[in-house]
């Protein structure tokens, strides 16, 4: 598993995101574990990059930027990472071609001497990052002893948090002595480098990643994180599997492309290692699924029901601050007519769901307030149909499990239970 490893920023990108604000994306999702993604809620696009343009072309810079140094990236990798065409260029046939070489240019050093390689890395942290949904690309993958291709994702927060606090998802690595299987892996705080938790998954019957395309891609929920190869499921982490530890993967992240040579977890290339080596992206695609697609995929606008078919509602009609949130009757009024909006609110009377003084703790009650921008105020809807709280990590709860009208409703650890459970629209 990639835990054969201790880091993947490089100081570049640290520079880079020191210097840079990256702007938060969105954080309402309607998924989460499934078996296989034709089983998921239709996806709802946020971001995309299909690759298509004239061959030899550059990556879209308003999209990627691509990294440069040669520092090893706390691995011992032996490429300098280039802004060239020569190693990252669009092959005019709808994909982006990341190209290993072996270096012929002296003045490139790199943290052992001279250069032996050149490769790409290229980087969202600029221009696009996300908190939950489904991160898919379609990628065939080099071979060869030495070569270490990744689409993998970290915090926006790495240029104050640091690595690994501000978390780390790695949704594919292959290393070459490993033709046939693939890695999936967090990291974060406790459970970093060697003892990142993750697993990998092996294709049947003795076939090679870089014999044909795959896709690769989480659902990543507040709860969860699963991992797929072509739509198969082949592994879900959750916060009790980080020992303890605490579970960082709860604010965007950006995404990463790179190709890697060499480096203490694939070893170095070999005799029989050829140059250059490719690695070959048809797609990124990224999406909040489950979208009202007539608005781009990033609200929901309606009622939300819950025990015994009960509304959400604002009692009263007040929209005054600190009104608070029951169930009753369905009868189709504003106070019943929420919003689920990108940026994880959820909006009735112009004003937002909220944890009273942002407690985390059971019991604490909802209540409509001005919105505000803080965690407090930011809900993630799953595909099991919790609303949970970003900023308490717990779900929207009806009080003593009673469907009557006039119940008002709180926070309390997800338990799965009826009161629990709520649809929209």
């Amino acid at each position: 598993m990639a835990a054969h490893r201790a880091r993947r920023w490089s100081l570049g990108g640290l520079v880079l995101l020191l210097s840079t604000a990256v702007a938060a994306a969105f954080a309402l999702i309607t998924t989460g574990p499934s078996a296989d993604r034709a089983d998921a809620a239709p996806a709802a696009l946020t971001w995309s990059d299909e690759f298509n343009g004239a061959a030899g072309s550059a990556p879209d810079a308003s999209k990627w930027t691509l990294e440069t140094g040669g520092s090893g990236n706390g691995n011992h990798e032996l490429q300098y990472y280039r802004n060239s065409r020569d190693n990252a260029a669009l092959d005019g046939n709808g994909n982006l071609v990341i190209t290993a070489r072996k270096n012929t240019d002296t003045g490139l050093q790199c943290w052992y001497g001279t250069c032996q390689y050149t490769s790409a890395r290229l980087n969202t942290a600029k221009t696009f990052t996300q908190a939950y949904g489904h991160f898919e690309a379609r990628i065939k993958v080099p071979r060869g002893q030495g070569m270490w291709p990744a689409f993998w994702m970290l915090g926006n927060d790495l240029g104050t948090a640091g690595w690994p606090n501000s978390g780390e998802i790695d949704i594919m690595e292959n290393v070459g002595h490993e033709p046939g299987t693939v890695h999936g892996t967090i990291h974060g705080p406790g459970y970093s480098g060697g003892s990142g938790v993750g697993a990998a998954y092996t294709l049947p019957g003795g076939k090679s990643f870089a014999d044909d395309f795959h896709v690769f891609a989480v659902d990543w929920s507040p709860q969860s994180i699963t991992w797929s190869v072509d739509g198969t499921a082949y592994q879900t982490r959750t916060p009790a599997d980080v020992g303890g530890n605490k579970w960082v993967y709860d604010h965007p992240f950006f995404l990463i492309l790179n190709l890697a040579v060499g480096g203490d977890w694939p070893g170095s290339p070999n005799a029989g290692t050829a140059f250059p080596q490719t690695m070959t992206i048809d797609y990124v695609r990224v999406s909040a699924t489950g979208g009202d697609s007539g608005n781009g995929g990033t609200t929901r606008t309606g009622a939300i029901k819950g025990i015994g078919g009960m509304c959400v509602d604002v009692a009263g009609a007040s929209s005054a601050d600190e009104t608070p949130i029951q169930l009753h009757n369905c009868t189709g009024v504003d106070a019943q007519k929420w919003t689920l909006g990108s940026d994880g609110t959820v909006r009735a009377l112009g004003k937002c769901l909220d944890v009273r003084a942002a407690s985390t703790a059971d019991g604490a009650p909802v209540q409509l307030y001005t919105c505000n921008g803080t965690k407090a105020q930011r809900w993630a809807y799953t595909s099991a149909h919790d609303l949970t709280n970003i900023g308490a990590d717990k779900c929207l709860d009806a009080v003593g499990n009673s469907s009557a009208d006039g119940t008002r409703l709180q926070i309390w650890t997800c338990t799965g239970a009826a009161n629990q459970k709520w649809t929209v629209g």
